[in-house]
């Protein structure tokens, strides 16, 4: 599983005290146009992703500008040259039944793009234990000890070991999936939404006398949101890394927890294990990771005090009698249907949200659950 962070330049601004507010653009190291590498090999039966873009310039908005038309290929350590197939505009991909990670291997990445080529050291794939295990503890979310409406939520947490003390990297990431309901009986009643995570964990245990995770801290789910309600899934992947990649993904972490600062340092001056060798002086964005990959599944069904209704804003109109021709499922959609009492009415929303599932999330039930 790929995870990727884009890499960009952050715009800043500065609010003067006599109340106005004026753009401040601070003289930096403009690098709009430089080559951003995203991908990562990983010992599953899958395919492998690479993505390349050009980043943005200050202030522009997140759009990917993709790098189409490269020759992208990975090496391993006997000099096998693996070839990637661009399958979208800027993303290059590996067959999973031709070219396959392992443990133990060494690979590098190599980027041919007009006259100019790039490349990454060898890397070994370090091996990964399992995730040990993964576990959840109800939390008490309400602000007052003595509240009557006690509100509860819910922390995940993993624990895992390495007895050969080879791996004392982590990364995590992880793909959540619940259940939910429209309270409401109509056709789009019940869907599946899933979400990828978009925060950095990682972990360092080198300064442990063993390769050990106790109790780290995954995910928190409060009452904010309706994942809890019914029934809930979480996907953890677990990676080794190794100090270099570490030391990459930390500054990542750093930015992402501190940007907004005048002074804070900005992802231009991260450096990743890209480089060009046509031109050593050029800058490069980004990392090629090689990791061996874990997962495990965690499901959640239980009861948490507090949790609200989300659906309150709902019923906005009852209509009596037939229900009229025009906008029926365009500008208002039947919510409780009272169509065969002895006056006919029937409850609507103008909130499509209300009465079709499919707003949020899709009807296919995931093969998991």
């Amino acid at each position: 599983m790929i995870r990727t962070y884009k890499i960009i330049l952050l715009p800043l601004s500065i609010v003067l005290t006599a109340g106005c507010i004026t753009r401040f653009n601070p003289e930096i190291n403009e690098i709009a146009g430089s080559l951003v590498v995203e991908g990562m090999i990983t010992d599953q039966n899958a395919m492998n992703k690479v993505k390349l873009s050009r980043s943005l310039p200050v202030g522009n908005y997140l759009v990917r500008d993709p790098v189409t038309g490269a020759a992208v290929s990975i090496t391993d350590e006997t000099g096998t040259v693996t070839l990637l197939t661009e399958n979208e505009p800027g993303v290059y991909i590996t067959d999973s039944t031709e070219f396959r990670g392992h443990t133990g291997s060494s690979y590098s990445l190599n980027i041919i793009i007009n006259n100019s080529a790039y490349s990454t050291d060898l890397i070994k794939m370090l091996p990964v234990p399992p995730v040990n295990s993964l576990y959840y503890e109800k939390v008490s979310l309400t602000e007052e000890e003595d509240s009557l409406y006690m509100k509860e939520g819910c922390r995940i947490y993993l624990d895992s070991h390495d007895p050969s003390g080879k791996c004392l990297f982590y990364r995590w990431d992880f793909v959540e999936t619940y259940e939910y309901h429209v309270p409401y009986d109509v056709l789009n009643k019940v869907c599946w939404v899933t979400d990828r995570s978009d925060r950095i964990l990682i972990k360092n245990t080198s300064a442990y006398s063993q390769a050990r995770v106790t109790k780290f801290p995954v995910q928190i789910i409060n009452n904010t949101t309706d994942k809890l309600k019914e029934r809930y899934s979480i996907l953890v992947s677990q990676y080794s890394l190794n100090e270099t990649e570490y030391k990459f993904w930390e500054t990542i972490q750093n930015i992402s927890q501190n940007v907004g600062g005048l002074y804070d340092i900005i992802p231009s001056s991260v450096k990743g294990n890209i480089i060009c060798n046509t031109n050593p002086g050029e800058m490069v964005l980004g990392y090629f990771s090689i990791s061996a990959v874990t997962t495990k599944r965690l499901f959640i069904k239980d009861t948490f005090l507090g949790q609200p209704n989300f659906y309150t804003y709902c019923a906005t109109d009852t209509l009596m009698g037939i229900l009229p021709d025009e906008g029926l499922n365009t500008d208002f959609w039947v919510i409780e249907d009272y169509g065969d009492e002895p006056v006919p009415y029937y409850v609507v929303t103008t909130y499509r949200e209300c009465a079709d599932c499919t707003t949020r999330g899709t009807k296919v039930r995931p093969s998991f659950w």
